[in-house]
């Protein structure tokens, strides 16, 4: 962790460095302009790095969680100075290439302080769309749903991303968020907390008040992996009465019906315990419907062919800071929503917290709330 904080600082200090020449020096505002933008982009230097070390565990996040709302909420800042200045160079480019170094200056003084302006307004809306996770209604109709299991409710919690930002009021307001719909089954998808057990532990309490009759499952992500503790976070998990499904599946009855769920770990950190698909269906029941749980989309690749009926992943965050999505979409076949992998249908949630910023933008928070339905 200390590593990566440190390639991140050094990254972040020459993006800092190539905004504060390109916003402040090139439009040539007065020195005083220059220099206050300079502390001003330094001292958010300062909180993002020290907003890293609390989301990696380096320093407690209990009583500090002010300054990683502040350093995060600059990273976002940061983000969208780039994407403004990066659409401001495109338009300066054809001056350039023309040589019109009288047009340049004037479109720099016009255009710089709109960069901050929107970049300002941006990360402010995206911290209201994030703050507010709502429920998400879906209908997924499949063949092999009994007649007894039409209409069973699933609710899909993923990515709370509780910890060095968000506490246990967070966790309390997903909780009952998921408890007033009376879902038949709770499932978490991973990403529930970041930073180690010892010091975010107490903030997932409330997920112990989870109530759904056929129960509540889950399986990690590569947060709970990044931290270092995933075994500890799945002993956390089940303390919480949390059935952690690690290459493993479960058949439950309801109605006379019968559905399984099956689980994988996430493959973040070069595991040695990580997905197995044999182990994860071993002994399923190809006439039975299948439940697949895995953090990331792209884990339905494992699963090909095998009969999943519907696999359920968070992950992407829907991208979370637009235009961010677009990246997402590189590494993961689906963004969010139901999308088919191969032969599997994959329902990827946008989840109901943010990695980092408290700031989503385009990619609102969700729960998605699933209803099984006969053909």
């Amino acid at each position: 962790m200390s590593v990566f904080v440190a390639v991140v600082a050094v990254l972040l200090a020459a993006v800092t460095w190539s905004l504060h020449r390109r916003l402040f020096v090139s439009p040539q505002w007065p020195y005083a302009a220059q220099l206050a933008a300079a502390v001003v982009l330094a001292v958010g230097w300062v909180a993002v790095v020290l907003a890293f070390l609390i989301q990696g565990g380096t320093i407690d996040p209990d009583g500090t969680r002010w300054l990683g709302w502040l350093g995060m909420t600059w990273l976002a800042v940061v983000w969208y100075l780039i994407v403004g200045t990066l659409v401001l160079g495109l338009v300066i480019l054809p001056m350039r290439l023309a040589g019109r170094r009288d047009l340049r200056r004037p479109v720099l003084r016009a255009g710089a302080p709109a960069v901050v302006v929107v970049a300002l307004a941006t990360t402010g809306y995206g911290l209201g769309e994030a703050a507010e996770p709502a429920i998400t209604p879906v209908t997924i109709t499949n063949d092999l749903v009994p007649d007894a299991l039409d209409g069973l409710r699933i609710a899909l919690i993923s990515d709370l991303h509780v910890g060095p930002v968000r506490d246990a009021r967070f966790t309390e307001r997903v909780v009952d968020l998921v408890n007033a719909e009376q879902p038949d089954l709770v499932v978490i998808a991973g990403d529930v907390a970041d930073g180690k057990v010892s010091q975010v532990g107490a903030d997932m309490e409330a997920l112990r008040r989870l109530d759904a009759a056929l129960g509540v499952y889950g399986v990690d992500g590569n947060h709970e992996v990044i931290s270092g503790e995933p075994e500890k976070w799945a002993h956390q998990w089940h303390d919480l009465g949390i059935e952690v499904l690690h290459n493993e599946n479960v058949t439950v009855e309801a109605g006379g019906g019968s559905l399984t769920i099956a689980g994988m770990p996430d493959p973040s950190g070069g595991r040695t315990d990580g997905p197995d698909a044999d182990a994860a269906l071993a002994g399923v029941d190809p006439d039975v419907s299948t439940l697949l749980l895995a953090h990331q989309p792209k884990m339905a690749e494992l699963v090909k062919g095998r009969g999943v009926n519907l696999q359920l992943s968070g992950h992407t965050h829907g991208g979370q800071l637009w235009p961010f999505n677009v990246l997402v979409r590189l590494q993961q076949p689906t963004l969010d929503g139901l999308e088919p992998v191969g032969d599997v249908p994959v329902l990827t949630s946008r989840g109901a917290g943010a990695w980092g910023p408290p700031v989503r933008v385009l990619a609102p928070p969700e729960i998605p709330l699933i209803t099984l339905r006969t053909r």
